[in-house]
């Protein structure tokens, strides 16, 4: 065979891929998401652009061909320059502006109280931190791949806040070799809330407790909405200024919506912006999802740890909850504790399918909704306060 030859059918990636098993290896798991995307619907408008993206990263592109590869870290590539939305920390607040511009904090204005719940989710961010430190001290010196800095821990611990953009954000600030794969992990366990809470909700109730039905909560005025955010901003930004981006946007977008002075401000918000982040989003994630960097012991520990984040902090969301049952003689409805974790609004879509299938007189999901951002809100200012102590 001439050198013509050899040259011409080695710039052909398809005639290398048995030189490329890892890269064969996250092809598949790439369409496995884009098959949950699109045949499970499992939230299809994260994870198909998060799919197509680890699809493309994960082409042998051959360097002869002169080309740009298609990762994240291929300077000069497309997907190079839309990453960097994310590694100079654009996104996260800016999907914040557009999360505030879609959230009702009147159900946790009218009752307080529901933060506790919010604050009893937290129980996975500071489980999974101290399990990954407890791995990284007993069986990282046996196993060196198992072995995590305490920034690593504190991103693994944030996948149990449910809230991708925080996650992400707090990758990006303490521990950006794992920002794929604790992305990865807490967009697929957002996506997967159906699955995993029902039961853990079942284990924790009574059949009494399931068929409370909560009081009405009070009237919300208008003028309470409006000095929410104001008053919620200036607190958490002189208190957690690391986290001011994050708590400052959503705040923004709140006042945003409630003002109602810029109405033509919401719908773009709600809708045009948020999908053309989140298709950046995903697309980023995707492109950083490389088989080199997935494919070890350490992401599958990761994983693991975000799933078990993820248990805990429904756990203890429902655990303070039954607390509250307990304390106000039966007026809080323990299943509205899954709320604790910030994934918002399937939790509280949850919420709502579990309690109406044991009393179809009951609804929750404005009950939930007081916990649900509440843990929107903890988890932004736990963040703040791992990049605070550890960002140094």
């Amino acid at each position: 065979m001439s050198d013509f030859e050899q040259n011409f059918l080695a710039g052909i990636p398809l005639l290398q891929m048995h030189r490329h098993l890892p890269e064969i290896a996250m092809l598949l798991l790439s369409f496995l998401l884009l098959y949950l995307a699109i045949k499970k619907k499992y939230e299809p408008f994260l994870l198909l652009p998060l799919g197509f993206g680890m699809l493309i990263a994960n082409l042998p592109v051959p360097a002869v061909l002169g080309v740009a590869g298609f990762s994240a870290y291929d300077t000069g590539g497309l997907l190079y320059y839309i990453y960097q939305g994310i590694k100079i920390g654009l996104y996260p607040p800016l999907i914040f502006l557009c999360l505030g511009a879609m959230t009702d904090f009147a159900p946790l204005i009218a009752r307080p109280s529901s933060a506790l719940i919010g604050l009893g989710g937290q129980l996975g961010i500071f489980s999974s931190f101290g399990l990954a430190l407890l791995i990284s001290h007993y069986v990282g010196p046996y196993v060196p791949s198992l072995q995590f800095t305490i920034q690593e821990a504190a991103v693994i611990g944030i996948i149990g806040s449910s809230d991708g953009p925080t996650t992400i954000f707090t990758a990006n600030r303490l521990a950006h070799e794992i920002l794929p794969t604790v992305a990865i992990a807490a967009y697929s366990y957002m996506a997967l809330v159906p699955i995993i809470q029902p039961p853990i909700m079942r284990l924790l109730t009574t059949q009494k407790e399931r068929v409370i039905v909560m009081p009405e909560p009070r009237r919300v005025t208008q003028r309470q909405k409006i000095i929410f955010p104001i008053a919620v901003t200036v607190v958490s930004v002189l208190l957690f200024p690391a986290a001011g981006s994050l708590m400052a946007m959503l705040m923004l977008g709140n006042l945003i919506k409630e003002s109602g002075v810029v109405e033509r401000y919401i719908p773009t918000l709600q809708t045009a912006l948020l999908n053309i982040l989140t298709i950046f989003i995903g697309l980023s994630i995707g492109a950083t999802a490389t088989a080199e960097r997935m494919l070890n012991p350490k992401t599958l520990v990761v994983i693991g740890l975000g799933l078990l984040a993820f248990g805990f902090g429904t756990m203890g969301g429902v655990l303070v909850a039954k607390i509250m049952c307990k304390l106000t003689g039966g007026k809080v409805n323990p299943l509205i504790g899954n709320a604790g974790v910030s994934a918002m609004p399937m939790a509280a879509r949850v919420s709502q399918k579990l309690g109406q299938e044991y009393n179809p007189q009951n609804h929750l999901i404005m009950h939930a909704m007081g916990p649900i951002v509440a843990s929107t809100i903890g988890s932004a200012l736990v963040a703040g306060i791992f990049i605070a102590i550890l960002g140094g």
